[in-house]
């Protein structure tokens, strides 16, 4: 076998610009900068074991060309993602490619992979730098490993930026170090050999394969190599559209989520949880009998409830439903919807700028986004072993140090006697950043003194799981003599928790304290929000305040609310000034790229095509994290269409057509792109028109998604059309959120043309009817339906 691995950053070459490693055959990149040599490793192993050494600068590409008269926004400097990237450097070095002797290779990618396809563009980079298929590379998911600090952190569209070059570099170095092994053994130049498939083939015919070369090209010894890296012009995988590696594993039942796992002596447990947010377990009426009931084996008080364990998840519900619980207050008691509501009023942030009469006019805007869920798909679960000197944890973790160290304290032993297994997962976006459940597990594990496997009921995820926090947007802009002058936003939010860190303990802890919440937060903000516009003197700021709630970075963090507040803003700009809405954008645009995917989805759209009465367009422009996004909505809000009757549904307005082009500078698999591009137009349709959480008297009435109404098959545009722009640099870009804030402007700016009413509460239907009948809280879970035909709660 053979190891490729990463080296510390302070031992590259030579330090220069970043450079297009798209570049030809020259050998020089897009700016005409020489491209480099990297540096890596042969690590000590009986096969073929590589890592690579960063050899560029990883603070991302130049600054984006903004419009003449603009200062650059620090997000064109600097943003998020350039810091997550910048924290994964010093470990880069630690994660390691294999070759084995069957002539697969195989990687333990240090991130999670819940859905969006990283472990299919990871193989793909390893397959081209490799010259291997697709199919011969094994992408599995690595432990928890502390030593890895800010390099196991799955979040801000990072994974694919963050890992493009080391694992290309590992790779890289792992195929020529199996081209040295074939020239001594086929007795030819190195230079004359050539590699395909797998195999090694020299000008006299003979030829050797990688599972041959494996232990040939191994090292007793880590031996320091430098390689160069395949142009853009010679990649034959990365850039091409390829199936997940995974799909037959997904649509045959065959894929190993944690609740698949076979952790032996791992039985079903639930909790049950307070009827308000956070409450707490004052006492327990009924525990013996409760014991008594079929298949129950152990209750257990805990921090965040009782936890019941049974043979069968079914007997857990029974037994969850049976208990007689005195409760104490939450964190969030008697709040409703419009107390908090008061709350963010008063904590906006005052605009600098006056209002102006003479010189200049004013275009105002205030917007208030309800509390959304953060439940995923998959239920949030866990399976723990804890025993008095040792533990062992399986979940799906996007912060598993985070996890491995919180779990450790909390169950008084030493980290290194915590192991945490990173399981697939059923959908995340920001979700899986948080260990709720495996520290649940934990807990009731030592507790019960017998191993667990813990899944949240629906209805916990709803009301007591993550959400995305409430918040308003307040924005005022002026202008004169057809130019936009000043731009102010003011955006309050309810706190977000970032205490999962940038992956590690430290971060982790300064996040939840009482001012480096804050602190974070507004780090966060700063660095992910960027304006596409040139709107003259431009200030964002945020206020967070209210630390009562469960939050958490749910996808695109704060750019869904921004970003439509802003959009909407522009229309009402663009109405005041007399132009044409698409033509002022143009007119304000940001840079080349922003342009052309702005003007392809026009163009693709029909903007400004003749629709009947009460259906309109609507078109936002995201950049983001190397990226950017436009897309184009038509809505049909025409009574026959809002008025539809669907069973068990909230129906209203309906996107009838959208047009999405995106620009991610380099597409490593154009597919998944529009698969995340798909997804995150959803997010945005829904979160616009329908999906809301409702808050009354310390509790969420949603309790399932039968009542939470997300995009469903029935809501979603018949006509929707992504189109992957031509690479426009040599690296990608941040993709997992993109989409989100501009569908989500482009609808709400559809539905204030089709209605002539630009709408400021969102989901629009929040102040309507709920559209169903809450669940009660206590029981805190509904029963289980009896056919199986009814209801999925």
């Amino acid at each position: 076998m053979m190891d490729v691995q990463n080296r510390l950053p302070q031992e590259r070459t030579e330090a220069v610009e970043p450079v297009d490693e798209g570049a030809a055959d020259t050998g020089r990149g897009a700016e005409g900068i020489d491209r480099r040599r990297f540096l890596g490793y042969v690590l000590a192993a009986p096969t073929l074991a590589v890592a690579a050494q960063l050899g560029e600068a990883a603070a991302g590409s130049a600054p984006a060309h903004a419009a003449v008269g603009s200062l650059p926004e620090l997000t064109q400097i600097f943003d998020l993602n350039d810091m997550l990237t910048d924290a994964a450097l010093p470990t880069a070095g630690l994660i390691t490619i294999h070759v084995h002797a069957d002539g697969t290779a195989s990687f333990a990618l240090p991130r999670a992979e819940v859905g969006q396809g990283i472990t299919t563009s990871t193989a793909m980079l390893i397959a081209e730098e490799l010259d291997l298929p697709l199919e011969k590379v094994r992408v599995t998911l690595a432990d928890a490993r502390p030593e890895l600090l800010f390099n196991q952190l799955t979040g801000g569209s990072n994974t694919t930026i963050s890992t493009y070059t080391p694992i290309r570099v590992a790779a890289a170095i792992a195929r020529k170090r199996l081209l040295e092994a074939a020239a001594e053994l086929l007795g030819a130049e190195i230079s004359t050999l050539t590699s395909k498939a797998g195999v090694i083939a020299a000008p006299n015919g003979r030829t050797a394969t990688y599972g041959s070369l494996a232990g040939k090209a191994a090292s007793p010894k880590a031996v320091r190599v430098a390689t160069d890296l395949k142009p853009r012009s010679a990649f034959s995988v990365i850039g091409t559209a390829r199936n997940r590696v995974d799909a037959r594993e997904s649509v045959t039942g065959r894929k190993q989520f944690a609740m698949d796992l076979h952790v032996p002596g791992a039985a079903p447990t639930m909790v049950c949880r307070p009827p308000t947010i956070n409450g707490t377990v004052r006492s327990v009426q009924n525990l013996a009998a409760v014991r008594a009931m079929p298949g129950v084996t152990d209750v257990a008080a805990i921090s965040t409830g009782v936890a019941v364990r049974a043979r069968t998840f079914g007997q857990c519900i029974d037994a969850v439903r049976a208990l007689r619980v005195t409760w104490g207050p939450g964190t969030a008691e008697r709040a409703s919807d419009e107390t908090v509501l008061r709350e963010l009023k008063a904590a906006e942030l005052p605009l600098a700028v006056p209002k102006l009469s003479h010189l200049a006019k004013t275009v105002e805007g205030s917007f208030t986004f309800h509390f959304a869920s953060n439940s995923a798909l998959e239920p949030n679960c866990a399976v723990a072993d804890v025993r008095p000197d040792r533990a062992e944890i399986w979940a799906a973790l996007k912060s598993p140090i985070v996890a491995q160290q919180a779990i450790a304290a909390k169950l008084g032993l030493p980290q290194s006697a915590v192991t945490v297994h990173v399981a697939e997962g059923g959908g995340s976006f920001g979700r899986k950043l948080f260990s709720d459940a495996a520290l649940e597990a934990a807990e009731v594990s030592k507790a019960m003194g017998k191993p667990v496997k813990l899944m949240w009921h629906r209805t916990d995820e709803f009301r007591q799981g993550r959400t995305h926090p409430m918040a308003t947007s307040r924005i005022r802009a002026t202008y004169a003599l057809g130019k936009v002058l000043t731009y102010e936003q003011r955006h309050t939010s309810v706190s977000t928790d970032f205490g999962h860190g940038l992956g590690e303990i430290i971060t982790a802890t300064a996040a939840k304290l009482p001012v480096g919440d804050l602190t974070f937060s507004e780090t966060i903000f700063t660095l992910s929000q960027q304006t596409p516009y040139d709107l003259g003197l431009s200030t964002q700021f945020l206020n967070e305040v209210d630390k009562g709630f469960n939050t958490g970075s749910m996808r695109n963090i704060y750019s869904p609310n921004v970003r439509c507040a802003q959009e909407l803003v522009i229309d009402r700009l663009a109405d005041e000034m007399g132009k044409d809405r698409l033509a002022l954008r143009r007119q304000l645009i940001k840079g080349d790229r922003a342009r052309a995917v702005l003007d392809k989805v026009a163009e693709l759209g029909g903007w400004g095509r003749e629709l009947p009465d009460a259906m309109a367009q609507g078109i936002a422009v995201h950049p983001e994290y190397h990226g950017v996004v436009a897309v184009l909505a038509e809505i049909d809000c025409r009574p026959g269409t809002t008025g539809r009757h669907i069973p068990d549904a909230c129906t209203g307005p309906r996107v009838t057509k959208v047009v999405c082009a995106v620009d991610v500078g380099l597409a490593v698999n154009p597919k998944g792109l529009e698969a995340q591009m798909m997804g995150g137009i959803m997010d945005g349709i829904a979160i616009t028109l329908t999906s809301g959480l409702h808050l009354k008297d310390g509790a969420f009435l949603e309790g399932s998604w039968d009542n939470y109404f997300y995009t469903r098959q029935w809501n979603t545009p018949p006509e929707l059309k992504i189109v992957v722009m031509p690479p426009t640099t040599g690296k990608p870009g941040g993709a997992g959120e993109l989409a989100v804030g501009a569908a989500s402007a482009a609808v709400a700016c559809a539905y204030g043309a089709a209605t002539g009413t630009m709408p400021t509460t969102f989901p629009v239907n929040h102040s309507g009817p709920l559209g169903f009948e809450p669940l009660p809280t206590v029981p805190p879970i509904p029963q289980s339906p009896t056919d199986g035909l009814d209801r999925a709660y």
